[in-house]
């Protein structure tokens, strides 16, 4: 079995980059502030979208964003209902 992951090209840096020099301005704004994410409930159904979003909010931790998480769930709780 393989386990190696294949490295980063230098498009995915210069597009990371690109990115992060957008979104600086927002994440100086919002630094040392609370904000609030809602965790929808079809993300919760995606393995994929889960991980983006816990990396999300690392990186906004990482900034010195105080991020509070609240649970959407609606498909979760109509299931339920």
């Amino acid at each position: 079995m393989d386990t190696q992951r294949a490295m980063p090209d230098i498009e995915s840096f210069s597009r990371d980059a690109a990115v992060l020099s957008q979104a600086l301005p927002y994440m100086q704004r919002y630094e040392g502030k609370t904000v609030v994410v809602k965790y929808g409930g079809h993300a919760m159904g995606d393995v994929a979208l889960g991980q983006a979003f816990a990396r999300d909010i690392a990186l906004l931790k990482q900034s010195k964003v105080n991020p509070i998480v609240v649970h959407g769930g609606g498909p979760q709780i109509a299931s339920m209902l």
